[in-house]
């Protein structure tokens, strides 16, 4: 591989796991679960999956000021990984909703990854926003790996879970922007640090696959 490819590669990297700190704030506090695991301090999960292989993701999120929670799954490409069910039904739509002061909101999804990337790997995002209730202002725009998924060349053959039998667990969140209140509306969801960056990822990605 191209020196320079590495170099581009290994400082995305580092941007990318230096993000992660950011996932708590004077603001809100989140756990991080893989399949239903909870992922302590940095930790990214790492599996080996087949095409078409669900696996779950989700966090458990407390604020501690009455605000709007923005959350959606993102990926660097397109079609890489699909949501079956969860809190959000695309990848790279964000969901919004008010949280009250010192709740606590669990958003969760199940995904499979498509055959796009098969025989390479790939990270699957978390990107959120949470704006104040009253001013509309931002008070944290982040976003973090969740997992860094290595995709196998089989097809999975087991049951696949059905937007019917979760739905009780999980309900999605309105797909809109924070919408206005009596007195002010919060600013529409912007992307994070991880979306920046995810088509540098990407280029990198498809060139250590040549």
């Amino acid at each position: 591989m191209n020196v320079n490819y590495l170099l581009i590669g290994l400082s995305i990297g580092l941007i990318l796991i230096s993000h992660v700190a950011t996932a708590s704030s004077p603001y809100g506090k989140m756990d991080v679960y893989y399949n239903d695991k909870l992922l302590p301090g940095k930790e990214v999960a790492k599996p080996v999956l087949k095409i078409g292989e669900p696996f779950n993701v989700g966090i458990n999120l407390t604020v501690y000021q009455k605000c709007y929670v923005s959350v959606m799954l993102s990926e660097i490409g397109d079609n890489d990984f699909e949501i079956i069910t969860g809190s959000t039904s695309k990848m790279k739509d964000y969901g919004t909703e008010i949280l009250d002061e010192n709740s606590t909101k669990m958003y969760e999804w199940t995904v499979r990854p498509t055959g796009n990337w098969a025989g390479g790997s790939i990270p699957i995002n978390l990107v959120y926003q949470i704006n104040d209730f009253e001013t509309g202002d931002i008070l944290v725009n982040s976003g973090f790996t969740v997992a860094y998924c290595t995709i196998s060349n089989e097809h999975y053959k087991g049951e696949t879970p059905t937007s019917e039998q979760t739905e009780t667990e999980s309900q999605p969140i309105s797909g809109q922007p924070a919408s206005e209140n009596s007195s002010s509306s919060a600013s529409a969801p912007a992307f994070s640090l991880v979306t920046a960056i995810s088509a540098l990822v990407l280029v990198f990605l498809r060139l250590s696959r040549q």
